[in-house]
């Protein structure tokens, strides 16, 4: 005879183990007219390298009418440059001109986040912990690969980041060590926040959505301690005082 426990516990149904995961998705907002906005994607994807890879990215067509010129053919011309696009906002589906896109379903529940570039090295898929709330102590080094998200505080990082390694903050980020990868602060509209390194060779600076690279940087304070900050939308990098 079949024992009557056994037979009923193969005959519930499995459980399903569900876990939470947040990614931070990047809004673009195309304005008119859209070759030159186009352009403009270009040179900052050119500059900045794999800055959409592997994100994922909404386009928000608050900014465009029914009647923008070129709005037939954007998403495709987004596509096309390697953008991943999972949600559509600020339009309408019965535009005529976007009659034929290939829409993707609307997603609910996101958080605004303000504008902000969300690079990341497209040859890794590694992860670091998302945080939200207070400030995140990171007491280690983080490696290439590692994406370490904390969207209501400051980052402080007891190390030294990786080129290839990314830090994005709501609120200012910390580097006691070497930062030789990308550093994304001011993430929620935080004008005033600012990124500090012992050893500055950050790859990518990025504040309330604007940015600079290696090469924006002053050569002679390159390896020094040296913090970004935001001065009239430009990112500019400063010596410490010692």
């Amino acid at each position: 005879m079949p024992d009557p426990v056994s037979t009923a516990s193969s005959n519930a149904p499995m459980r399903i183990r569900a876990r939470g995961r947040s990614f931070l998705a990047l809004v673009l907002s195309p304005e008119a007219p859209l070759p030159l906005w186009l352009d403009g994607l270009d040179y900052q994807v050119a500059r900045s390298g794999g800055l959409f890879t592997g994100k994922p990215i909404i386009l928000d067509l608050g900014l465009l009418s029914e009647t923008t010129p070129g709005l037939v053919t954007l998403l495709d011309d987004i596509r096309s440059r390697g953008v991943r696009i999972i949600g559509i906002e600020g339009g309408s589906r019965h535009w005529p001109a976007v009659a034929h896109w290939d829409w993707p379903e609307t997603l609910d529940g996101g958080r605004p986040a303000g504008e902000v570039e969300i690079p990341e090295d497209p040859s890794t898929n590694a992860a670091g912990p998302v945080s939200g709330g207070g400030t995140l102590i990171i007491d280690q080094h983080v490696r290439s690969g590692q994406s370490i998200q904390h969207m209501q505080g400051d980052v402080i990082i007891l190390g030294s980041v990786s080129s290839g390694a990314e830090i994005v903050a709501a609120g200012s980020i910390h580097v006691y060590g070497t930062l030789r990868g990308r550093a994304i602060a001011g993430v929620g509209g935080q004008s005033q926040s600012r990124i500090f390194a012992s050893r500055m060779l950050a790859e990518l600076l990025a504040l309330d959505g604007y940015y600079a690279v290696t090469e924006d940087i002053d050569p002679a304070i390159l390896g020094q301690a040296a913090q970004a900050t935001l001065d009239e939308d430009r990112v500019r990098v400063l010596p410490l005082p010692v």
